[in-house]
């Protein structure tokens, strides 16, 4: 096709150049209202898919400095850093930890070791059963309790979003699983705690900083699947054996397609990122978990791990907003 115009040429250049540098169209978050730091991100992750792993990390909030451990054995840093709000009494350290990492130039992430509604909180109450449908009748001590904390929750995001921070927003974590209370009800019960979290947030917080992040365990199975509306970046963790966990990066592949991020959550040990791309385990990123696991990682494979050309690390991360905030 020729063009006779400038204006002609200028609108074919700038269609060429937008399908050579990404490949595909991009997927849309789930939130049409979504930041402008949200869509940024969102769209980096996805341009790397496929081609780079990002470095992660948990951190933790008890004595072990996770984050300067990987520095001192590496020399580098991950590109993401994993919080929890487990502890309500750390929630504002928190926030200001994932400010703090995303004014640096690093994505925070965030999950919720949620106690069981009128248990409690901390880790051992996150693994009592409730009636899950007595969250959702007034008057009752779990209906209290429940939409109490995801207040306090979302007032601790809100103040992120103040800020203009983008978070891989990651609840209910392996949701699958028979060991937390969110689990124990089956996949019906499930889909509805996620389902109401997702509208009161989106919807009546109006919380458009949040990317949805959905976790499986090991064995990813589509019934828990709460639908690509209520979705943006799913994935799978296992801390059973170590390796690229083909066959898991496929499990999940099979109920979301491979056309969002899907990253390896948690992990005992990182993967190797040349078995991964070897072997189709195509991990936007991994999560190595806090404290004594990552303590256990040989310190030369974590080098080998951080030095790796596949490997995204905090200094090979692009200034997001210069890049893919003007999109």
């Amino acid at each position: 096709m020729s063009c006779s115009t400038g204006k002609g040429c200028l609108l074919i250049l700038t269609m060429s150049f937008h399908v050579l540098a990404y490949g595909q169209a991009r997927l849309s978050l789930s939130n049409k209202n979504a930041s402008r730091e949200a869509k940024a991100l969102y769209n980096y992750l996805q341009d790397m898919a496929g081609k780079k792993i990002l470095a992660g990390q948990m951190a933790s909030e008890w004595g072990f400095d996770e984050i300067g451990y990987i520095q001192n054995i590496t020399g580098k840093l991950p590109a993401i850093k994993g919080m929890d709000f487990i502890d309500s009494d750390k929630n504002e350290a928190q926030v200001r930890a994932a400010e703090d990492w995303w004014k640096r130039g690093g994505i925070p992430t965030i999950m919720w070791h949620w106690g069981a509604p009128g248990k409690g909180g901390g880790y051992e109450n996150s693994k009592k059963e409730i009636d899950i449908d007595k969250c959702f009748e007034k008057g009752t001590p779990e209906y209290d309790a429940f939409w109490k904390e995801l207040d306090e929750k979302a007032a601790l995001l809100e103040k992120l979003k103040e800020a203009k921070v983008p978070v891989l927003w990651r609840p209910f974590h392996e949701l699958n699983g028979d060991w937390f209370w969110w689990g124990k009800k089956g996949a019906a019960q499930f889909r509805r705690l996620w389902v109401t979290m997702y509208d009161y947030y989106v919807h009546k917080k109006k919380l458009d900083n949040l990317i949805w992040v959905l976790c499986y365990t090991a064995s990813p199975d589509s019934a828990w699947y709460p639908g690509r509306n209520y979705v943006d970046i799913a994935g799978a963790d296992d801390y059973q054996q170590h390796g690229p966990h083909a066959d898991m990066y496929k499990k999940v592949t099979s109920i979301v397609g491979n056309a969002m991020p899907i990253p390896f959550h948690e992990c005992g040990i990182p993967p190797d990122p040349v078995q991964c791309l070897d072997q189709g385990a195509k991990w936007s990123w991994f999560m190595e978990w806090h404290t004594s696991f990552l303590q256990k990682v040989d310190p030369a494979y974590l080098k080998y791990i951080y030095a790796n050309d596949l490997v995204v690390t905090l200094d090979k991360l692009p200034d997001i907003m210069a890049v893919y905030g003007k999109e």
